[in-house]
């Protein structure tokens, strides 16, 4: 029993379920007849139909009553044609408020008003319309929103930031400063709106040259009693279709200071290593030729001097080396072509080389010179034949590009990494001098100096100078 009362319950629930099915599938198309009267095109075909219906029956029953079928369709067409005319107006006309309502929201929109909405109250395609456009509103003033919170978190940073920054318009008046640029520059209010030349004017001689130098420097001002050093870079740009300067004042005391303590250890290292490889031998062969004299065998002091000789004379080179660095002159710039340039490079020290034609540039040849040979000594000491070192120069942009290129052993990143540093060298009985010379000589032309390892094997070491004016 109670089995046959479940099988009842199952065939009921299952018939509900088809009669729900079946009553959905009928209201589909009766929603959809409902949706296209409701719609903007199903309201002007009912009321056209409407003034076409009222036509034709005043017609008929004009003819029933006068008699006349011309005279009756000529009055039914008097009242009809106005009836249609004032009902498509009136449909009209609300489409027009529409239109002018959401015109008058996009110019608040091009404003920058985003809190306008219009009020749905139709179901047809115009009330879609408004609901797209009061979505648009809502997917503005979100994006403003964060927008505004992206610009305050950034104006925030900005602000905060040790490094004066100040943004120098196209007519030479600041736009943007922050709160560091205030305390440098010695004002206490705004800088925006002030003459940058004129801030220029009041602070120290170092300050105002590095300005005007235009490039990357370093210089030191004293800022209450203590010399600070700052590192100055100077970056134009194009904002809203005008020319603007962007002026970075970054404090490096502490790091400078950093820096110098740890390469004055390291130079300490390197030296004392050196003096101690050096003296030492030198002590020990002192004491084995007096040894020597003493016992009579003068003979064999002739070694022990020839030892002491080629000891000093690597300490003296080491020495040299040094000195090349810390006293290295200012560069003598004059018009050198590159053609006899290099190839008078090439018989001290054999190498393939290539230039543009009537290639020129202001360089010192003399120590442009000296780094291009100690760079081919390095490729030939890192295992490349001769044949294989070329130098090429080519003109990128506003620079000549000088690459030495060798098939040595190359190097590996860590090596790389460090290579350009004073006193980092990996060879046996090296000083670490060659490559941190040349990077001094091309920073002194106002270039710089790059390493990649090459294709195939072998290394290229970059010369960036700048071109002949």
């Amino acid at each position: 029993m109670a089995r046959c009362s479940w099988s009842i319950r199952q065939k009921h629930r299952a018939f509900r379920r088809s009669l729900k099915s079946e009553f959905s599938r009928r209201r589909a198309p009766m929603e959809l007849i409902s949706m296209r009267l409701t719609s903007l095109q199903g309201k002007l075909t009912a009321l056209l139909m409407l003034a076409a219906l009222l036509g034709a029956t005043l017609a008929v029953l004009l003819v029933a009553w006068l008699q006349d079928l011309r005279l009756a369709w000529i009055i039914a067409a008097l009242v009809a044609l106005p009836l249609a005319a004032w009902l498509g107006s009136r449909t009209v006309w609300r489409f027009g408020l529409l239109v002018r309502a959401i015109s008058g929201a996009v110019d608040r929109f091009r404003e920058g008003d985003f809190a306008t909405s219009i009020r749905r109250d139709r179901d047809d395609e115009l009330g879609e319309l408004i609901s797209a456009f009061n979505a648009l509103g809502n997917v503005l003033r979100e994006e403003r929103q964060q927008l505004f919170q992206r610009e305050l978190l950034l104006d925030t940073v900005v602000q905060n930031t040790p490094t004066a920054l100040v943004l120098e318009g196209q007519s030479g008046h600041v736009v943007y400063a922050n709160l560091a640029a205030r305390k440098l520059f010695g004002v206490r209010g705004k800088l925006e709106g002030h003459a940058f030349a004129e801030l220029l004017g009041s602070t120290p001689a170092a300050m105002q040259e590095a300005a005007q130098n235009g490039g990357d420097c370093i210089f030191s001002v004293p800022i209450d009693g203590e010399d600070e050093a700052f590192h100055f870079s100077k970056r134009g740009f194009s904002l809203n279709g005008r020319a603007h300067q962007l002026h970075l004042y970054r404090r490096i005391t502490r790091e400078l200071s950093r820096q110098e303590v740890a390469v004055w250890k390291k130079v300490i290292r390197v030296i004392s290593h050196e003096l101690n490889n050096s003296l030492a031998p030198i002590s020990s062969l002192a004491h084995s030729g007096r040894e020597l004299v003493a016992r009579g065998q003068p003979q064999a002091l002739e070694r022990v001097f020839a030892t002491i000789e080629e000891r000093a004379r690597h300490l003296d080179t080491f020495v040299r080396g040094y000195a090349a660095v810390a006293k290295l002159p200012h560069p003598n710039k004059q018009r050198t072509d590159w053609a006899g340039f290099l190839q008078t490079l090439a018989g001290q020290s054999p190498f393939l080389w290539s230039v543009p034609e009537q290639a020129t540039a202001d360089i010192d040849s003399a120590q442009i010179g000296q780094t291009l040979v100690n760079l081919v000594k390095n490729a030939i000491e890192a295992g490349s034949p001769s044949a294989d070192v070329r130098v090429d120069v080519a003109r990128i942009g506003k620079f000549w590009r000088v690459d030495v290129h060798d098939r040595g052993s190359g190097m590996s990143e860590t090596v790389m990494a460090s290579a350009l540093l004073p006193f980092y060298s990996t060879k046996r009985s090296g000083t670490g001098l060659g490559l941190a010379l040349a990077r001094e000589i091309a920073e002194a032309h106002d270039g710089r100096i790059a390493l990649a390892n090459r294709e195939g094997g072998g290394l290229t070491v970059s010369l960036w100078l700048p071109a002949a004016s």
